[in-house]
């Protein structure tokens, strides 16, 4: 592990927890950040995530990734990244694994379907949702509310892509009871965290938008950057069948990108002078990211695949009938509180805004397949598009 850097955050000098916890054996010689890392792994939000959407609905196969082969992946970057900038690894990690925990069934689309549902509620947002499910719901321990996770890991899933000028309302509740201080910016560990995802998700993307058909190997090679990447792997492997490299240029890609983001933020910690965990907040801006050309070449990545895979035809369709299934579940349990689990039905309050966001709490920690059997218990039936779930 590489030396400490000033401003790195330390688990001895962390802001604490919400809930004082006593001085009973700590299960093993673990510093803050890591019992934060271990509280999330052990989560049933966590385990959740093998079976929910990552980008897309209702895969045929088990080769596609979801929401917790992802939020491995991320954890796999970050952690890179902080080691060679000498940031705290186990909380860049946990900030990596946790950073989706707040998303409902169907990814997005289930997130459009609930926003819909709330929008006379207060809404819903799953990076709010992330904090509550770890901070409020997830409530394992006997005498607290909560995971009572550090501050630091709490802050870090609040503004890791920067202040929060307006929170929402499951933010500003959490807010409210341990001050984040919204308006500052989040230790780089977080903003490593941040930049980590894009590189995860830029790039193994490709890799399934490749088996799923939506995408040909060949229109990627219209971005100049990824053509003169590819005749470099060609030139390098030219024995090799092109199809057998396709892999090796996702390697590289993510490669080119994690070693620019480390001599990017090198860069601006030395002109920012940043020394300490304060410079970092105070400073006004992103300092962990990508350098301005990197920049350039990862915004036409997401436009191509933004175009190519995120809206292609097949995706559209089973995204209208993911949300589809999300609105009318969540109309169901709003005109039927019988169709809730005892234990939702038992606290479901009486008065709005809490009697939807109760419902929406509920719906939020589904899996997909968990969604579907629900909709079939009320229904008779799922969407045919999504019935072998």
């Amino acid at each position: 592990m590489s030396p400490r850097a000033p401003y790195a955050c330390d688990p001895a000098l962390t802001r604490g927890r919400q809930y004082a916890e006593d001085g009973s054996p700590t299960r093993g010689p673990r510093g803050a950040f890591q019992r934060d890392r271990d509280r999330i792994i052990h989560s049933i939000s966590f385990r959740r995530l093998r079976h929910k959407t990552q980008v897309f609905v209702a895969p045929d196969g088990d080769h596609y990734r979801v929401r917790l082969t992802h939020s491995l992946e991320v954890a796999q970057i970050g952690r890179t990244i902080a080691r060679a900038l000498g940031l705290d690894e186990d909380l860049t990690e946990a900030l990596c694994l946790a950073h989706d925990i707040g998303h409902p069934p169907f990814g997005h689309s289930g997130e459009d379907a609930l926003q819909a549902a709330m929008t006379q509620h207060g809404g819903f947002d799953h990076n709010a949702q992330t904090l509550r499910a770890l901070h409020v719901l997830d409530s394992p321990y006997p005498r607290w509310q909560g995971l009572n996770l550090s501050w630091e890991v709490l802050e870090g899933l609040a503004k890791h892509n920067g202040p929060v000028a307006a929170p929402t309302w499951a933010l500003a509740a959490i807010d409210d009871g341990f001050d984040l201080q919204l308006s500052r910016w989040a230790s780089l560990e977080a903003q490593v965290a941040a930049v980590a995802d894009d590189i995860a998700y830029d790039n193994h993307d490709i890799d399934d938008g490749l088996r799923a058909g939506f995408l040909v190997f060949d229109d990627l090679l219209e971005l100049p950057f990824a053509a003169q990447q590819w005749d470099a792997i060609r030139t390098r492997f030219a024995d090799v069948a092109p199809r057998q490299l396709q892999a090796e240029f996702v390697r590289d890609q993510i490669g080119l990108m994690v070693n620019d983001v480390i001599a990017s933020t090198q860069r601006q910690i030395a002109a920012l002078r940043i020394a300490s965990i304060e410079d970092v907040r105070g400073a006004g801006q992103m300092i962990a990211g990508f350098s301005d050309a990197m920049a350039a070449q990862e915004r036409q990545l997401k436009a191509f695949m933004y175009e190519r895979v995120y809206h292609h035809p097949r995706q559209a369709e089973a995204a209208l009938l993911a949300r589809n299934v999300v609105a009318a579940l969540f109309a169901a349990y709003s005109d039927n509180p019988q169709f809730l689990p005892a234990e939702w039905r038992d606290r479901l309050p009486g008065n709005e805004p809490q009697r939807s966001r109760h419902i929406a709490d509920f719906m939020a920690g589904m899996t997909d397949r968990f969604a579907l059997t629900c909709h079939r218990q009320i229904f008779g039936h799922a969407p045919l598009g999504l019935s072998h779930v």
